[in-house]
């Protein structure tokens, strides 16, 4: 592969028309703007990260956590960026100076698929249709949508909420860049290749998009021939993993902390493990020197030297495997290649928050309530489209929005738009419906 290929800004859906422009916008910073702007990105806001919403102690939700990635991403992309010209300067009057803003625009995308209540969510989309009443439709629908339901993932469902035509949208959808598209497509594979991880990167609904993109790009096809589809990354992704790699697991020690699920001592040891001796002194005494007493802002100055540090090391790891990154060759992700001191230290806070914080009761209570919320609705609105005649399946299907193939005569597109329907939505909102379907709670005038 190489960089300038990789980097284009064609837009899907609009490659023969010429727009007339108005400002001095890049194409990429246009992407950008139109995320930043978009109500899927708003509702990332009112979706869980990690910790219970709303508390009285805020912490990350997916807006947030999204906008913090972005801006490790534009610090990936612009360091990255300026080692590479200096290797390569002929690149410097093309478009690939503009990567950082890729990145980040790539960063602010890559929760946007996510459904309500995180990782449960997906499980229970997942689990419906393997071990809940949705099993029994296995016989009715094709090998590959199987596949796509059973493993649904927010990676892939992000790359169709910026490329599927919804009805109602201005040219059919977001009409994003190429390398944008590319950049946020972290397993490029179709969902038979999953494996045991469960993880792919497009629908079949959105495999032709992947593949105009894929094809104009030069982005290499590792699959030979009758074996699922399969390619490389395109390597921006990479960098886009790595900034969402670091904040989420910095970030989280943060919310711990706040949260008093980790004390002062606990996290301190780990946000400074990243550093050598004499550098953690030389933190502890500028942390002294101006003068910090209160404990979260020591860990807040903490937390930025940590991400600071992990920041230029996964930049290096980037430059050490540009050769197998280009030729589809490397394996695992950054953090995986950073320098030993550093890698040891961030598997050592890794084990740490999955023990205390990813199975913290805060934690497990809003899984276990997310998971049940999940299920009830993918219960309720498939028996409506499977029983469309029925008074109370026209009622739930009346509530539904209009941009959702919801009265489909095809079976496949309404479980589809089921499902759309109900990833979109924010925790608040899916919490409200499950309590309105049940009987539990009624509108007030």
């Amino acid at each position: 592969m190489n960089w300038q290929q990789l980097i284009s800004n064609k837009r899907l859906g609009q490659e023969n028309r010429h727009s007339e422009r108005h400002d001095d916008r890049t194409e990429f910073k246009r992407d950008y703007d139109r995320l930043i702007f978009s109500a899927p990105f708003r509702r990332l806001q009112n979706k869980t990260q990690v910790f219970p919403l709303p508390g009285s102690i805020f912490v990350h939700n997916r807006l947030t956590h999204s906008l913090e990635v972005a801006s490790v991403g534009m610090s990936l992309g612009n360091d990255v960026a300026h080692r590479v010209l200096s290797k390569q300067p002929e690149l410097a009057n093309t478009l690939f100076p503009q990567i950082g803003t890729i990145v980040s625009t790539a960063c602010l995308s890559h929760d946007l698929g996510n459904p309500p209540f995180g990782h449960s969510g997906e499980k229970a989309i997942q689990t419906f249709f393997t071990e809940g009443n949705g099993i029994k439709l296995k016989s009715q629908v094709s090998e590959t949508f199987w596949n796509d339901i059973t493993h649904f993932e927010g990676n892939a469902n992000a790359f169709r909420l910026l490329t599927h035509r919804f009805k109602g949208r201005r040219d059919g959808g977001f009409v994003m860049t190429y390398s944008t598209l590319a950049s946020i497509v972290k397993y490029p594979f179709v969902s038979a290749a999953a494996g045991k991880k469960g993880k792919f990167g497009f629908f079949t609904t959105e495999l032709p998009f992947y593949q105009r993109i894929a094809d104009e790009m030069g982005i290499l096809r590792l699959s030979a021939e009758g074996e699922p589809l399969r390619y490389a990354r395109h390597p921006l992704v990479y960098l886009v993993e790595a900034a969402d790699d670091i904040c989420y697991e910095i970030m989280d020690i943060e919310d711990a902390h706040k949260l008093k699920i980790l004390s002062f001592e606990e996290t301190e040891h780990m946000l400074l493990s990243f550093f050598d001796v004499e550098s953690q002194n030389k933190i502890r005494q500028r942390i002294c020197d101006e003068g910090i007493d209160d404990d979260n802002e020591k860990v807040v100055y903490m937390r930025a030297c940590a991400i600071g540090k992990l920041e230029s090391a996964c930049v290096e790891a980037f430059m050490r495997h540009e050769e197998e990154i280009m030729n589809g060759t490397m394996s695992g992700s950054l953090i995986d290649h950073i320098d030993e001191p550093q890698r040891i230290a961030y598997q050592q806070c890794t084990q740490i928050s999955v023990q205390k914080i990813y199975r913290s009761k805060p934690v497990l209570d809003v899984e276990l309530s997310g998971y049940k919320i999940m299920a009830t609705l993918m219960d309720a609105m498939t028996e409506a489209i499977l029983y469309p005649d029925r008074f109370y399946s026209r009622q739930l299907i009346d509530r539904v929005s209009s941009q959702y193939d919801i009265n489909d005569p095809n079976l496949e597109a309404r479980l589809m738009a089921v499902i759309d329907y109900i990833s979109g939505m924010t925790d608040i909102y899916a919490l409200d419906v499950y309590q309105k379907i049940n009987g539990i709670s009624l509108p007030i005038v």
